[in-house]
């Protein structure tokens, strides 16, 4: 097990398989030491994580799905390094969509699930620029969607 899975196991997290895209797209493309990662969306354990965000907790019920959405880009890395995610050098950047009500301002907030996940786990190498959009729909319901680009050693 390398660092990083090793910090992951000490979250109490093992990556899952990386998800099959839903459609006629790739699941990443690797141009130079850059790898960028199509959108991941928000998926637990009992399945999708559906919903608009737009009422009280809902910041909180969002970041949880944003942060599904960083584990299932760790997967995503692991699977295009052949298993090792130890060359994951730095993340990028993330684009997050939020399915959010009118009047929900907080996005930023609930993209945080994933932005501070990553930082706990990758340290310094994890912060990332990003983009926290709010969208009226998201594929299949769910809360939230995020791609990001991430630097290869």
């Amino acid at each position: 097990m390398g660092r990083i899975e090793t910090k992951l196991a000490e979250h109490g997290i093992t990556l899952p398989d990386a998800p099959a895209p839903a459609a006629n797209y790739v699941p990443f493309v690797q141009v130079g030491d850059l790898l960028h990662v199509s959108g991941q969306i928000s998926t637990g354990p009992d399945g999708l994580i559906r919903g608009t965000l737009g009422g009280p907790g809902d910041v909180e019920a969002g970041a949880i799905a944003a942060r599904a959405c960083a584990i299932s880009l760790l997967a995503q890395v692991k699977a295009a390094c052949g298993g090792d995610l130890d060359r994951l050098a730095q993340v990028v950047k993330l684009t997050a969509f939020v399915a959010s009500a009118p009047g929900f301002y907080d996005q930023p907030k609930v993209v945080n699930g994933a932005s501070d996940f990553l930082v706990e786990v990758l340290g310094e190498s994890g912060r990332h620029a990003r983009s926290a959009v709010g969208v009226a729909a998201l594929p299949m319901g769910v809360m939230v969607e995020i791609e990001g680009i991430f630097r290869l050693s």
